[in-house]
């Protein structure tokens, strides 16, 4: 790749990881670099900008922190592609991929119309062993696989198509007939990815996963959908807003 031209200024109090990170960012995100592009390796950019490697490490790192750069064993670093910030409300994966001009894409990988799950019935209030409505997406951004979606419904929504489920996002389908999810309790975590969750996000052993599970409610407080969602980590965040108490 073409080195990038960097200006550090040595007498700023700003550090100097800081100032290399800035740039390398901007790099970036003014398309300067694209995505899968390679990235200049450390001691290449160490010996060029008589940086220590500390220095330039601690730079990549923030890039890798912020989802864009990525490291792969036998690859090397590469600019990875168009990360999805997710805002802390309730709104569908779906409209948050196509509100960032994204190309959202689905494909269904099960729905059954007669799943049992305890927990999840408990979440919608049902008596254990009610035959529940089970979905599990595998949704898309643009061309890349970004996640697993399962979700469980309550047993009235028996009849829903895979069609529906293929052309839109669940709440649009839910609001369609005549559902509206207003409020949810979630949970966010990580954990490392299965066998099967890796070959279906394209993900190698070392990478892990961004999780939430979501139970979802109606004006009422009726419990209206249940989901516990998987996220390659190196493509999804979640952006949270925080005050003073």
């Amino acid at each position: 790749m073409n080195a990038l031209p960097i200006q550090l200024d040595r007498s700023s109090p700003v550090p100097l990881y800081h100032q290399l990170a800035e740039q390398l960012t901007a790099a970036i995100t003014e398309g300067k670099l694209r995505p899968g592009d390679p990235f200049e390796n450390e001691i290449g950019m160490s010996d060029r900008l008589n940086l220590s490697r500390p220095t330039v490490r601690r730079a990549i790192s923030e890039l890798v922190n912020q989802g864009l750069l990525v490291r792969r064993r036998g690859i090397g670093t590469t600019v990875a592609n168009q990360m999805v910030h997710r805002k802390a409300e309730l709104t569908s994966l779906y409209d948050d991929l196509a509100r960032e001009g994204r190309t959202p894409r689905t494909e269904v990988l099960a729905l059954d119309c007669a799943a049992q799950d305890d927990r999840a019935a408990a979440v919608l209030e049902v008596p254990a062993g009610t035959p529940l409505v089970s979905i599990v997406r595998l949704r898309y951004a643009d061309d890349l696989p970004l996640a697993i979606l399962r979700n469980w419904l309550p047993p009235a929504l028996n009849n829903l198509t895979l069609e529906e489920l293929t052309n839109d996002g669940l709440y649009a389908v839910l609001r369609a007939r005549g559902i509206r999810p207003t409020v949810a309790r979630q949970r966010i975590g990580a954990r490392n990815a299965t066998a099967e969750e890796r070959r279906t996000l394209h993900m190698s052993k070392a990478e892990p996963l961004v999780t939430m599970t979501r139970s979802a409610y109606a004006a009422d407080g009726s419990p209206v959908e249940y989901g516990n969602h998987c996220y390659r980590a190196d493509q999804y965040s979640v952006d949270v807003v925080v005050s003073e108490r």
